[in-house]
């Protein structure tokens, strides 16, 4: 019987993620601080609307694009937020922003077309890429730099097949962000070498320090060569609802559209009510968002502290929900650090080159659970390190 299994299927590594936490699932009394989901519930004013959805029967398919209130909705949310403006035919209600990411990779993508990736990011844009026949080019970013991609790395990167770059700013699993000056250097490169943006703006809400997000899209000549992408898993806490949006040119959003139309139909009814009503209230919708800012802001300064005091050097990261500290002291690669830990003080944290080579010597620390886990968790790491001579 013949091999069924495509090639490129078969060498697709697993997540590094993913392999872990099966490690991590077989085992009781661990605190994990891996999971990239909020702790926080759903608002129930949100819930409630989903629910009455249910109640009123509105199950029925939607539009593809999502529905016309909830473009609406979204539009008016990226303008005040963000100043971006857009009408509701340049914006495609996904299954979350993962789904946007791999549809718009479809859409833009031949045989052989490099896409730089800047590394650390999120585990699932090279094998998306990989999944299209496209070549992932890592670009590296460095603790030194906070791990914001620098211009000048990304110009060396471009070849003549170069077509994409894919931007994950506030970035997991650094997070670092990227401020104007620096994305005006970056927009310079990509218009001077006619390349296609996605970026990926899901923890757009999730900035600290009071510095507010800044979208490539919003720089002179970007919009036209820039596909954002967003959701409402990070920020209103609703990542089981599976919804996202990407938003761009009208021309080739129509291009995603189709493929979107063709492998997903359309996006839940029932979330796209709830994610109506999410944004329907300008003073509710940011009253939400503002709670869990402020509680993750607290959770992220004790985080810093708390590495830094055990010996962990940890830059502070401005967006997101991670810490990105060095386990360099130890001289154990992040592999066998998270395995020791996980064994020896039953805390599991993620190796940081699970997202890719310039992770090594880090690991990340997932802020989206309560202060009284991560102090739990913080102390058993420092009897960690001192029981092994670390500290």
């Amino acid at each position: 019987m013949r091999e069924f299994t495509a090639q490129h299927i078969a060498t697709l590594p697993p997540s590094g993620i993913r392999k872990f936490f099966d490690v991590v699932a077989t085992m009781d009394n661990v605190i994990s601080l891996g999971v990239g989901e909020p702790d926080f519930q759903t608002p129930k004013h949100v819930r409630d609307a989903a629910i009455q959805s249910l109640e009123e029967g509105k199950t029925r398919y939607s539009s593809n694009w999502g529905m016309p209130k909830l473009r609406e909705e979204i539009a008016h949310y990226l303008q005040r937020r963000f100043g971006l403006v857009y009408d509701t035919e340049q914006i495609l209600c996904t299954i979350g922003a993962s789904e946007a990411i791999d549809v718009t990779l479809r859409a833009v993508l031949e045989v052989g077309d490099e896409v730089l990736v800047p590394e650390p990011s999120y585990v699932a844009y090279k094998p998306a890429v990989l999944l299209q026949h496209g070549v992932p080019v890592v670009v590296g970013t460095k603790a030194e730099h906070g791990f914001r991609l620098q211009a000048k790395d990304l110009e060396q990167a471009i070849t003549e097949k170069t077509k994409v770059l894919i931007l994950p700013y506030p970035n997991n699993p650094t997070g670092a962000i990227l401020e104007q000056k620096e994305l005006q250097e970056i927009a310079n490169v990509c218009i001077k070498h006619d390349l296609l943006v996605i970026s990926d703006e899901i923890y757009a809400e999730l900035t600290y320090g009071g510095k507010n997000h800044v979208s490539i899209a919003s720089m002179e000549g970007m919009a036209e060569r820039t596909v954002v992408l967003n959701g409402f898993a990070k920020s209103f806490s609703m990542t089981g609802w599976r919804l996202g949006y990407a938003v761009g040119p009208k021309e080739l959003i129509k291009q995603i559209h189709k493929v979107h139309a063709y492998i997903i139909m359309c996006t839940p009814t029932m979330s796209q009510y709830a994610a109506i009503e999410a944004l329907r209230d300008d003073m509710l919708c940011d009253a939400d968002v503002d709670m869990m800012r402020k509680a993750y802001d607290a959770r992220r300064q004790y985080l810093v502290k708390e590495c830094n005091r055990l010996g962990l050097d940890c830059f502070e990261p401005e967006g997101a929900f991670y810490v990105f500290p060095s386990i360099a002291k130890t001289g154990l690669s992040a592999q066998q650090f998270c395995e020791k830990l996980l064994f020896e003080a039953g805390v599991a944290v993620i190796p940081g080159d699970a997202f890719g080579v310039y992770g090594q010597n880090h690991v990340r620390i997932s802020y989206a659970y309560s202060m009284e886990q991560l102090q739990t968790a913080m102390e058993k790491i420092g009897i960690f390190l001192k029981n092994n001579g670390w500290l």
